[in-house]
């Protein structure tokens, strides 16, 4: 298989090939072959089209600065679906997948738009796919790990500004934390110690909280409902559990927390292995390999890109 320096052996030799130019006589630049190459492998060995969504998040060393926006998943990757997804006419689907995360209502408008067109959909998880990955990942009808891939949990965080900064708070902490100040705040002596902490929540913010958690379960639910488990006689039980244990932060205390294979299998998830196919992992892992040298040598931070290498492409303003 090839490592992710054996394919920057092979970026290099081909760089060396255009003469140091890096840039082929069609205008294609030597780190978008090899990366194109390995995705339309992918298709060739599983008989269906690929779509990779990827974004530069765990890429370290780069001198840009990239705005944490721009790595996640936002509504403007459905125009990058739209993009990828056109004249790929089939009834089925893989989706290579390695993001943080980000809007649950941006993911919702991705699965509905891909789920509106192919009547199965396998995501590959090459690395990392995270909170709002996650959920789409649960959109799929199986997902497709390797040992190293982890996906994460689904509660719901919140951008706020507090004395200290901007902080990302997990929902259920700012519920938590609400009913520990009631609690404490019966005793008129501690009014003063809660009072700096309580004047930071808004007028909605508990609502908004009790809210975005709601949602996060009930969109996982239904998608496992939907496609995952639809055969499955107890896919209501399942689907409800499964999304009742993703988006519970007293279970995984981090946000970030990795959860493995093993651990989403023994939920209930319909988890394959990655190794299963020596062959595939080869391909999958090698466009994810060309992918990480892609955003480490160009300003790219996302691509969404299909096996016919076409692609929309989200620069760093340098």
């Amino acid at each position: 298989m090839p490592s992710w320096g054996a394919i920057g052996e092979e970026i290099t030799a081909e760089f060396e090939e255009t003469g140091g130019s890096g840039m082929y006589a069609d205008g294609t630049g030597v780190v978008d072959r090899v990366r194109r190459k390995y995705l339309a492998r992918v298709t060739e060995l599983t008989g269906r089209p690929t779509v990779l969504y990827a974004t530069r998040w765990t890429t370290t060393g780069t001198a840009f600065a990239v705005p944490p926006d721009t790595l996640s998943i936002v509504y403007e990757d459905v125009h990058g679906f739209m993009e990828t997804l056109h004249g790929l006419q089939h009834t089925d689907l893989n989706l290579i997948l390695h993001s943080p995360g980000g809007s649950p209502n941006a993911a919702a408008a991705i699965v509905h738009y891909i789920r509106s067109k192919y009547q199965t959909v396998r995501v590959y998880v090459p690395h990392m796919a995270m909170s709002a990955a996650t959920m789409i990942a649960c959109a799929s009808d199986e997902i497709i790990m390797g040992r190293h891939s982890s996906i994460g949990p689904v509660d719901p965080q919140f951008n706020l500004q507090t004395n200290l900064g901007i902080r990302m708070v997990p929902a259920q902490s700012i519920l938590d934390q609400f009913e520990k100040a009631k609690e404490e705040c019966a005793d008129p002596s501690k009014l003063a110690a809660w009072a700096p902490m309580l004047s930071q929540y808004g007028p909605d913010l508990l609502v908004t909280c009790k809210n975005a958690q709601d949602l996060s379960k009930q969109l996982v639910s239904e998608w496992l409902r939907t496609w995952m488990f639809a055969a499955d006689t107890d896919r209501d039980t399942k689907a409800k559990d499964i999304a009742e244990w993703l988006a519970s932060h007293d279970q995984f205390k981090d946000h970030g927390r990795p959860i493995n294979r093993d651990e989403a299998s023994s939920k209930g998830l319909k988890i394959s292995n990655l190794e299963d196919d020596q062959d595939i992992q080869d391909a999958v892992l090698s466009t994810f390999h060309a992918t990480s040298h892609t955003f480490s040598a160009t300003s790219c931070a996302k691509i969404v890109e299909n096996n016919l290498g076409r692609a929309f492409v989200k620069l760093i303003r340098v």
